[in-house]
């Protein structure tokens, strides 16, 4: 049984969606490496909280839980490759989807929205490596207003198909989809944090040659794991 964890990183001109996907048995080994690299963290800076939230845009800013290491950007980065190598060493996959935005509203009136969108063609491929690994799937994300429409549009994916150019009917995707707060979840920070990298870098916030090389040294102890990327360019 494979589970996938979602989770997005957007703007007005790009929205990303990311699954890690990995085996049942992995889910508590990776939990543990990541409820680690938080403890170790607590320990060295004593003002964290050892139960901390990982996300990626707090720990990037040093808000919220990071707080603390706000004016220890090296300390922050430190703490994100960490939870990169912890992803790198367990059996792990990362599928993106995006859509530009921009080109959406250009190209089509009344369009989906943008989250709608990203998140069918996820499913589509998250359903295409599960039947490639011949293996079932449950889907968790992080939780959204419209959970109860994407459940619903879940339930036609897997009756009929998908809609587009690439329609397909979600045969390994079982059960619906699973909405959970990511304060709750391990996985689901890990998704957010590969998101918030992921969108930062194709959004190109830091122009200072030394943010980008760290941004690309973080990016590379994750890069293996990807098994598909793409933004849909409308």
């Amino acid at each position: 049984m494979l589970l996938a964890y979602v989770d997005e990183s957007y703007d007005k001109t790009r929205h990303w969606i990311v699954a890690v996907v990995c085996p049942d048995s992995v889910v508590r080994p990776l939990t543990e490496a990541l409820d680690e690299v938080v403890r170790k963290s607590a320990r060295t800076f004593p003002d964290l909280d050892p139960f901390g939230e990982l996300h990626g845009h707090d720990l990037f800013h040093g808000t919220d839980d990071w707080q603390a290491l706000a004016a220890m950007p090296r300390a922050r980065i430190g703490i994100y490759r960490q939870v990169f190598e912890a992803i790198a060493l367990h059996e792990v996959s990362v599928i993106i989807r995006g859509v530009n935005c921009q080109l959406l509203r250009q190209r089509y009136p009344n369009p989906d929205p943008p989250h709608s969108i990203v998140l069918m063609h996820l499913l589509e491929r998250i359903d295409e490596h599960a039947d490639a690994l011949h293996e079932n799937v449950i889907v968790i994300a992080d939780e959204v207003p419209e959970a109860n429409a994407y459940r619903r549009n879940l339930w036609h994916f897997q009756r009929v198909a998908t809609s587009g150019y690439r329609s397909r009917q979600l045969t390994q995707v079982i059960d619906t989809i699973h909405f959970a707060p990511s304060t709750s979840s391990r996985l689901l920070q890990s998704a957010d944090m590969v998101a918030y990298l992921w969108y930062r870098m194709n959004a190109r916030f830091d122009r200072d040659p030394r943010a980008t090389k760290a941004n690309r040294e973080l990016w590379d102890l994750v890069s293996p794991k990807v098994v598909h990327s793409w933004i849909w360019d409308p």
